[in-house]
């Protein structure tokens, strides 16, 4: 049988028939057993196109089952996208097969939800060739959904209108209710005629009564009733928008309809309020007037106002029910929107409802709660299990400083003393997650590879001996780079590396050389605070208990960079009486021989140039971004380059390992600020998600923050993703209840950003009106007052400043502390009708007040 499998691998369909038929059924058994494992065997060979069509005819010509069938050809590596299901039946009914029906069904379950056109072609093929009905599987849906639209090129120049082949598809009528009911399918329904293709036709087959009108429109509410993604929803919308149900068709579905306007998302909101308003009259009063209280209330200001507008008009059309329907306009008067507001309060008063007197008492300052003390740092560990636990936590691209940490003070104290139990338990984790699988030669001074030839040192001995030259070139090429002593020395040349990245390298190429030598009691680094801080006396007792021992180098510098700011002259003394050249160092530090303060300025930035004519991320990359960079004072080097930050072109992208730099200096907020802001301005600019997480970490840090810390917070309020603009809210919380935010900082950066078009504005209002709601007040109504000014005096004021200076009305009024915008009066003096000019007033007669 060797031409038989020679054929196989060419694909040669027809050589491979002729031999099946010239087969009696025990040849055929016997074949179809070593067609198995010559499959298993080419385990890593994918097979598609004609390949895969040669190897599905073998299999229906040679197996006796559709389970072994289907386990054959639903192999990740058989793609049969592209495979040929005529020649498949041809050789079932040449031979008899009863089961290709079950075999169509079978691959029909194995189709990758995310992949259904992969394969979905070939088991239709089947499955019309059998004459049996559709799967009605997620995946076949799916497929099918996608087949709407998607030919393969062969059939693009042939293929007949989507109407012609929707109207006489087989599947149509089993399937059109699962369209509805399958999370995320509305994604593939929305390519072709500008997302409106299947929508129009749909409609044109109801309209024609190839299909039920009420079959569609139920269908439609009831996927707007269950929800899905915005993008999933918007052809169900279209198709809504085809149908154009009329004022019976809405009565009937009312409620449902009721439901969405309360509850949906704004588009579908606006949908249902339209088709309800249009229907004019088919809804119960009482149920309106209840869904309606809850629309008033709601964020999009688009739908509030609709919604205002047809209350207005139902109290003119019954006023017998004016009453009532002041009593809902008035709920309206709560809305953050200062218009909608004051158009609420004109309507209710309009027909009659009257406020009751309130008293409103003035808020002078914030009432936020205490700030919390970070948390100490969890106890060393000291049992194999739990180290080998921390280590599966580490098999993440963004690993906790903390955990980080932890894991390198526990390697260093159980490889000397647990190496057997420890390379037991470890290896097997470290083989599973692949660690160290795809480092390489050039990988020195990368942090990750570096974490992983420890972690592989300590888990499998040879691996120590294989990096050992490695580690070596590490450290030997950081000798002139020694942080200590730090003044006083001749200039060195800051490093083009991060000084995270060196640091840690050098760090981690020490412990590496550390892990084959007596029993260690671990790092002098070690963090006793969550932010990574050092306690300056846990420092001073760790180095009384080694004696004489000698100390790592990169060990202690990483302890003294951890150490607080400031001078304490008393554990000083006590430091220098140790006698021994660690001592000595920790005393320096502690009288004030530290890191010193760095001079920062503020500057702008564009792209770096463009790479060659087919640079796709280039026109991606903003335009301009606002950064700091950093530069110790004269006559100090700064050899390891932590004082001194560039500025990069955007698009240089962030340092290995950046969400460790807090750790690294736990007690300079602002550097570390510095050397993190084109990471914190690509949540802004870039939508990166997940890179302004770690400024509440930032934020429990010690030290000043100054521009850099002002400008990362203006960045993280206007991040494009919640989970970053959340990160950012907390930061300035967190700040403004330990007295160390710069309102007025963060709030000029702020304006400056989005007066030059570098932010979205209109991102910061929801963070910052959860900051009011929290106690911050005072807080944001400093940084309102910093940041409009900028924003008034540009040309074109951004898109959102009218809200902005909405907020800045309520919390002056809130606190009662008047604080001068500079440029406000001048739109005022404009004149007019426009949302600016409204709300630039309101604010002037707030501070009037």
């Amino acid at each position: 049988m060797t031409d038989f499998f020679r054929a196989l691998s060419r694909g040669d369909v027809t050589t491979v028939g002729s031999v099946l038929h010239t087969l009696d059924d025990p040849a055929r058994r016997a074949l179809g057993d070593e067609l198995i494992a010559h499959v298993r065997q080419r385990r890593d060979h994918w097979a598609w196109g004609s390949e895969a069509t040669a190897l599905a005819v073998a299999a229906v010509g040679t197996l006796s089952t559709a389970t072994k069938a289907a386990a054959l050809l639903g192999r990740q590596s058989i793609m049969l996208a592209d495979a040929d299901p005529e020649p498949v039946v041809a050789a079932a009914r040449q031979r008899g097969v009863p089961w290709l029906a079950d075999l169509a069904y079978r691959l029909a379950e194995r189709l990758p939800r995310s992949r259904a056109w992969d394969g979905w072609r070939f088991v239709a093929g089947l499955l019309l060739a059998e004459k049996v009905p559709p799967p009605t599987g997620d995946a076949f849906v799916v497929g099918w959904a996608q087949s709407m639209w998607w030919q393969r090129s062969s059939d693009e120049q042939r293929q007949a209108p989507l109407l012609d082949r929707l109207r006489a598809d087989p599947f149509l009528d089993v399937l059109l209710p699962r369209l509805f009911e399958v999370d995320g399918v509305g994604t593939d329904l929305g390519f072709g005629g500008g997302g409106r293709a299947v929508p129009a036709t749909l409609a044109a087959l109801a309209r024609e009564g190839r299909l039920d009108r009420a079959v569609l429109l139920d269908g439609v509410l009831g996927r707007l009733l269950r929800g899905d993604r915005p993008g999933a929803l918007r052809p169900f919308l279209a198709l809504h928008e085809e149908l154009r149900p009329g004022p019976d068709e809405v009565a009937v579905r009312a409620s449902g309809y009721l439901r969405l306007l309360a509850d949906g998302p704004g588009p579908v909101a606006g949908v249902a309020q339209r088709a309800l308003r249009d229907a004019d009259g088919p809804v119960e009063f009482e149920s309106l007037l209840d869904t309606s209280r809850v629309v008033l209330g709601r964020p999009e200001k688009t739908l509030v106002r609709a919604q205002l507008s047809w209350l207005d008009r139902l109290a003119r059309r019954s006023p017998d029910r004016a009453t009532d329907i002041a009593e809902v306009l008035a709920s309206g008067a709560a809305h953050p929107a200062a218009d909608l507001r004051d158009r609420a309060t004109a309507l209710a008063q309009r027909y009659g409802h009257r406020p009751v007197a309130t008293v409103t008492v003035k808020v002078a300052g914030d009432e936020l709660p205490p700030p919390v003390s970070p948390a100490l740092a969890a106890p060393p560990i000291t049992d194999v299990d739990e180290l080998v636990e921390e280590v599966s936590g580490l098999l993440t691209p963004r690993r906790s400083a903390l955990t980080v940490e932890r894991v390198l003070d526990g390697l260093v104290r159980l490889a000397t003393t647990e190496r057997d139990r420890l390379s037991t338990a470890l290896l097997p984790v470290l083989r599973r997650g692949e660690v160290g699988a795809w480092d390489n030669m050039w990988s020195q001074f990368n942090v990750s590879a570096q974490l992983n030839g420890v972690l592989l040192a300590a888990a499998a001995p040879p691996e120590a001996a294989s990096r050992r030259d490695q580690w070596s070139s590490i450290l030997s090429q950081l000798l002139t780079r020694s942080l200590r002593p730090f003044r006083g020395r001749s200039a060195v040349d800051p490093p083009l590396q991060s000084a995270l990245t060196l640091v840690l390298c050098a760090r981690l190429a020490e412990i590496g050389q550390r892990l084959d030598g007596r029993a260690d009691p671990g790092l002098l680094a070690a963090p006793t605070c969550a932010t990574g801080a050092l306690d300056p006396t846990a420092l001073y007792e760790r180095l009384a208990a080694l004696g004489d021992r000698p100390v790592w180098r990169w060990d202690l510098t990483q302890a003294l960079l951890r150490l607080p700011v400031g001078v304490d002259e008393a554990l000083a003394s006590r430091a220098s009486a140790l006698g021994t050249p660690a001592g000595d160092e920790l005393a320096g530090w502690l009288r004030g021989d530290a890191l010193p303060a760095t001079v920062p300025q503020v500057v702008t930035v564009g792209r770096r140039e463009r790479r060659h004519t087919y640079d796709f991320g280039y026109d991606g990359l903003p335009v301009r971004r606002t950064l700091v960079t950093t530069a110790p004072p004269e006559e100090v080097a700064d050899p390891l380059g932590l004082l001194t930050v560039r500025a990069r072109p955007i698009g240089r992208g962030p340092g290995d390992s950046s969400n460790l730099w807090p750790a690294l200096l736990p007690g300079y907020r602002g550097l570390v600020a510095a050397h993190l802001l084109p990471e914190f301005a690509s949540a802004a600019q870039q939508d990166a998600q997940d890179a302004a997480t770690i400024l509440p970490l930032l934020a429990e840090c010690g030290g000043a923050g100054g521009p850099a810390l002002d400008l990362a917070l203006a960045y993280g309020l206007c991040a494009r993703h919640d989970v970053d603009r959340v990160a950012a809210l907390d930061a300035l919380l967190m700040l403004a209840a330990a007295g160390d935010l710069d309102a007025a900082g963060v709030g000029g950066q702020l304006g400056a950003l989005a007066a030059d078009g570098q932010v979205t504005l209109t991102r910061v209002v929801t963070p910052l009106r959860d900051a009011i709601a929290a106690g911050a007040r005072l807080s944001v109504w400093r940084l309102l007052a910093a940041a409009l000014p900028p924003m008034l005096a540009a040309s074109t004021p951004p898109r959102g400043t009218p809200d902005l200076l909405a907020l800045g009305a309520e919390t002056a009024r809130a606190t009662g502390v008047p604080i001068e915008v500079p440029g406000l009066a001048d739109v005022v003096a404009r004149g007019g009708t426009s949302r600016l000019v409204t709300e630039a007033r309101r604010l002037a007669t707030a501070l009037a007040a």
